[in-house]
């Protein structure tokens, strides 16, 4: 007979999520909540545990469950190298309705399975594979916490059959099952999770090897496995990082920086600057008295020429509030056009810096070619510095 117990955050709160935290501690089942479904969750280094989850769940034997964490930060124990698209989800989707399957080609360098052993190693990592969710729901997160990881869960409904959303709906299908049920009330979205597969980038000794041109590419960054509450649209955007550079007329200040910071991020990612987009980054400019339809300054496009950079096909554009509102990063040339773009989009306070931190960078338009060189160098050394500081 399964053991139901309510939450209702007063003082029993704490009790309820230690009482089920020692029962999966102990080899047993427990169903909870999350935002999406219920849940049913084991600990994984428990053979007899992972055998009878399967046994409720009537899963074959040799499908992977999922490993369920209540901190972000967790996922670095199961997942020693994080792809560049994969921190993105995790910063900005965690916690959250998002599954990860991530690529984990030697386990044995995960901190989970050095501390834990091979035969969690068997559980956790199949085809050097291993799925995480981290749930945006307080119950979820407290078990997951006090009971400790690794903790694997799936749905807690038989194969084949709907996810339940209620406590109800869990006992309808596996009351003879679990040993204990947290009702939580109806989930919040009463939707699964969306799976999404992220791809490692290639080493960057197989990227030197094998250069994209222009146009190619070698796969994508991520493939929705499962479409939930997340849909396509949602993915791209998280998966997205959105580096605005603002001067005055963007003819030259910025496109040159566009310019560089492309070859620069596509030597840190050791791949072409063609597939920086594919791979997740959306690098652009704008000017805050500028008109749409303009190409870059000459003298702007030689300077980049000489370092091996085409910008040949800039188009200026006016600095807008979408634009700097859908930013991550927004770098100014000055701090007048900083305050130009927080008195513009004030929400976007945090993520607005001056390219060069507390120095201007300057108009190089009606100079020389000398002039544009210099700023050129400057723009490319605090580039350097910014890239460093963003988490990629």
């Amino acid at each position: 007979m399964t053991d139901v117990v309510k939450v209702d955050q007063q003082s029993s709160y704490w009790e309820v999520i230690s009482r089920a935290a020692q029962v999966i501690r102990r080899g047993g089942l427990v169903a909870f909540p999350t935002e999406t479904v219920y849940g049913l969750g084991v600990r994984a280094d428990i053979p007899g545990a992972i055998r009878r989850l399967r046994a409720a769940k009537q899963r074959d034997e040799g499908k992977p469950f999922t490993v369920h964490i209540g901190r972000r930060r967790d996922v670095e124990r199961f997942v020693p190298d994080m792809p560049p698209v994969a921190r993105r989800f995790t910063r900005k989707a965690w916690p959250g309705p998002l599954t990860l399957l991530l690529e984990v080609n030697d386990p044995n360098r995960a901190p989970v399975v050095a501390e834990l052993g091979q035969e969690v190693a068997h559980e956790l990592y199949q085809n050097g594979l291993v799925g995480l969710r981290c749930p945006d729901d307080q119950v979820a997160a407290d078990l997951l916490n006090e009971a400790g990881p690794p903790v694997v869960a799936s749905s807690a409904n038989v194969a084949g059959a709907r996810p339940p959303r209620t406590a109800d709906e869990v006992l309808e299908q596996m009351a003879d099952s679990i040993d204990l049920l947290i009702d939580g009330g109806p989930t919040r979205y009463a939707k699964a999770s969306t799976i999404v597969r992220v791809y490692s980038p290639p080493a960057a000794s197989e990227a030197a090897a094998h250069p994209a041109g222009a146009g190619e590419s070698s796969g994508a960054a991520f493939t929705v496995i499962r479409e939930g509450v997340y849909d396509d649209r949602a993915l791209r955007r998280l998966a997205t990082v959105n580096i605005l550079f603002v001067c005055t007329g963007n003819t030259c200040r910025s496109p040159m920086a566009v310019g560089l910071c492309r070859r620069l991020l596509a030597d840190r990612l050791a791949c072409s600057p063609h597939d920086l987009e594919r791979l997740g980054y959306s690098i652009t400019s704008a000017g805050l008295a500028a008109h749409y339809g303009s190409g870059a300054a000459p003298e702007a496009a030689a300077v980049m020429k000489e370092r091996g950079i085409d910008i040949s096909d800039h188009t200026t554009q006016p600095l807008t509030h979408d634009l700097a509102r859908q930013a991550d990063r927004v770098f100014t040339m000055t701090h007048s056009q900083l305050e130009w773009v927080l008195d513009l989009a004030p929400e976007a306070a945090e993520r607005v810096q001056m390219l060069a931190a507390e120095m201007d960078i300057e108009d190089p338009v009606g100079a020389g070619p000398e002039v544009y060189a210099a700023c050129a160098e400057r723009i490319e050394t605090a580039l350097r510095q910014r890239l460093a500081e963003i988490e990629l």
